[in-house]
C-alpha cells in the first residue's frame, strides 16, 4: 500500500498568471508595474545623486572662493607691508635725530640777536637744510598754534594753567614741536593747556584746608 501525502492546499505554490487572474490583472500589465516602479527607483537614486553632488560643488565652490580671497587678502597685506616697511624704514633714525634739531633750533633762537653775523647766517643755512632732509622723508611738523583744542591723540600736555585769553581746553603754548610721517604720528607735541578759573579755585580752597588743618 503506497503512502499518500497529505498537501495542505493553502501551502501550494500559485502560479502566476493564476495570481495575475485573481488580481484581474494581465501578466503584461503586472511587469510593466514592475518595470515602472524599478524605473522611479532608479530615477529616484539618481535624484539623490545629483542633489548630493550639487552639494559637493557647491561646497567646493565656497571653499576656492574663500581661498581666492584670502590669497587676495594676503596679497594686500604683502603689498600694504612692504610700502610701510619702505616709507616707514628710517622712522627710527629720524626719532632719534628729532631731538638733534631741537636743540638746533635753541642754539637758532638764541643767536637771533645776532642775526646779521656769518655764524647765524650759516646756522640757517644749515636749518634749511636739516628741513629740506626732513621734507625729502616725508617728515613734517605737526600743524598746531596756540588757541587750537587739544587731541590727547597728537599732543601731549605737560602743564594745565588758567588762562583768560584761552578757553578751557586749548593750547596756550607749544613746548616741543611735533612731527608726522604721512599720516603717522613719530612725535606727539609737548603743550600747556587752557583749564578753567573753577577747577584752579577749586584746588586753591583743598589746599587751604589742608593748611588749616
Amino acid at each position: 500500500m503506497q503512502d499518500e501525502t497529505i498537501t495542505n492546499p493553502e501551502e501550494q505554490e500559485v502560479p502566476v498568471e493564476a495570481a495575475a487572474e485573481d488580481a484581474g490583472k494581465t501578466l503584461d500589465e503586472i511587469n510593466e508595474e514592475i518595470e515602472k516602479e524599478l524605473e522611479e527607483a532608479i530615477e529616484q537614486e539618481e535624484r539623490s545623486r545629483e542633489e548630493e553632488l550639487e552639494e559637493e560643488v557647491a561646497e567646493l565652490k565656497n571653499k576656492l572662493l574663500r581661498s581666492v580671497a584670502d590669497l587676495e587678502n594676503y596679497r594686500k597685506r604683502s603689498a600694504r607691508d612692504k610700502a610701510d616697511a619702505i616709507r616707514y624704514g628710517n622712522q627710527r633714525l629720524l626719532e632719534d635725530l628729532l631731538p638733534v634739531i631741537d636743540n638746533f633750533g635753541m642754539g637758532m633762537a638764541a643767536s637771533e640777536q645776532d642775526a646779521g653775523s656769518m655764524i647765524y647766517m650759516g646756522m640757517q643755512m644749515v636749518q634749511k637744510q636739516l628741513d629740506d632732509f626732513l621734507g625729502n622723508q616725508g617728515v613734517q611738523v605737526v600743524d598746531l598754534k596756540p588757541g587750537d583744542v587739544f587731541d590727547p591723540k597728537e599732543h601731549d600736555a605737560m602743564a594745565q594753567e588758567v588762562s583768560e585769553e584761552f578757553e578751557e581746553g586749548q593750547i596756550i603754548r607749544i613746548m616741543r614741536k611735533g612731527y608726522k610721517m604721512g599720516d603717522r604720528l613719530i612725535r606727539p607735541a609737548n603743550v600747556v593747556v587752557a583749564q578753567a578759573a573753577v577747577v584752579e579755585e577749586a584746588a586753591d580752597a583743598v589746599a587751604e584746608e589742608g593748611e588749616e588743618s
